[in-house]
């Protein structure tokens, strides 16, 4: 049974790198290189992320400088960057690509704000799931007279222990991304 606890830790921790992923595609208002990784672009046959086919550099925490190694990728980079929801119209010289991350208004960072909150409940519905799995296969093993009752509360509690760490580490994780986004 300690198989099924280290594969449900496992899981669980899946579930918090996930989450991770997703809030370093909310935008704050600071310019970072992991607002472009989302972008996918059309390029030699697949589809790539901007920081895959070009360097991203940010200046003054403002402004992304994207520069493709492939020249001929400008357009392709410039179309998807516009087709994205990023909200910011890329400038090109030619060579390189700016944007200039604006401040959001109020209204956008309660958006995303929102956006965050849906992110970290589903992460919760998912460590829940993965519980509500564990507690399954121990119930069917002490059915099956495979464990004792008393390992099976053992068991239990340990499922419940790591639930409630995981969650907390949602929680934690979902305040410090509400507070970047809050902060102007």
């Amino acid at each position: 049974m300690k198989e099924v606890l280290e594969d449900i830790k496992k899981r669980m921790q899946k579930t918090i790198n996930t989450l991770k992923e997703e809030f370093t595609h909310i935008r704050s208002s600071r310019a970072s290189v992991s607002l472009l990784e989302g972008i996918k672009v059309d390029c030699y046959g697949q589809k790539m992320s901007i920081p895959q086919i070009a360097s991203v550099n940010v200046i003054e925490g403002k402004i992304l400088v994207i520069q493709p190694w492939d020249p001929n990728l400008l357009k392709e980079i410039e179309k998807a960057i516009q087709k994205s929801d990023l909200g910011i119209n890329p400038t090109s010289d030619g060579k390189t690509i700016k944007l200039v991350v604006p401040p959001l208004t109020e209204e956008r960072r309660k958006e995303l704000v929102k956006v965050a909150h849906k992110f970290a409940e589903e992460a919760r519905i998912a460590i829940r799931n993965l519980r509500r799995e564990a507690l399954e296969k121990f119930k069917t093993a002490k059915k099956n007279k495979e464990i004792s009752e008393d390992d099976y509360t053992k068991l239990e509690k340990e499922v419940q222990k790591l639930h409630d760490e995981f969650i907390k580490t949602v929680d934690k994780l979902l305040a410090e991304k509400e507070k970047e986004i809050l902060t102007v």
